[in-house]
């Protein structure tokens, strides 16, 4: 660059798209001689959502990674984490699975991951408008989750202020300033 002198380099170039560049090509939306350079060895690769074999493989490396990052001690995923992750369609793909797995490893307290339905950018009704969220709101729908999964147990050795360490009592008055009842948890 800028130069006057020509340098021999050699290089190869990897492009990638989530596009079908042949129809694109067809529809005369992507240029047929470019196609034609980038097209030399194709590696065609499935979505997540085809893979479902893969996520388990991938999810336990991606919790190693996270947690090894943040300094946690995550032993395993519980089995119905591991279901909710299969059977989500996963739109955004390999990144949308990093993403929503580091969220997880932040927000888990013990050393077993669990995950809740919100952590899933993506639901099968209709979007979720993007909103600014505050933290008491964060805490509120944490806490909320870890009590409809402890059925709203708060202490002892399955109950939700362990899970979440803290003192029972400490939670319980968050509880309180947060407006969370019993009636509102609805545990089964």
């Amino acid at each position: 660059m800028g130069g006057g002198a020509a340098i021999k380099v050699d290089i190869r170039i990897l492009a990638a798209t989530n596009r079908d560049l042949l129809q694109a090509v067809r529809e005369k939306t992507f240029r047929e001689d470019l196609y034609y350079r980038l097209n030399v060895f194709p590696i065609a690769l499935p979505p997540l959502r085809e893979r479902k074999e893969d996520i388990p493989l991938l999810v336990h490396f991606l919790v190693h990674k996270f947690a090894t990052r943040i300094g946690k001690r995550i032993d395993g995923v519980t089995e119905d984490t591991m279901h909710q992750l299969i059977d989500y369609p996963w739109p955004g793909n390999v990144r949308e699975l990093e993403n929503v797995l580091e969220r997880a490893v932040i927000l888990t307290t013990g050393t077993t991951l669990g995950i809740v339905p919100d952590l899933f950018p993506h639901s099968d009704s209709a979007p979720v408008a993007r909103q600014q969220l505050t933290l008491e709101s964060v805490e509120r729908d944490h806490i909320v989750a870890v009590l409809q999964q402890t059925d709203g147990v708060v202490e002892g050795p399955q109950g939700a202020a362990r899970i979440l360490g803290l003192h029972p009592n400490t939670l319980r008055n968050r509880m309180k300033k947060l407006g969370i009842t019993r009636a509102s948890l609805q545990v089964r």
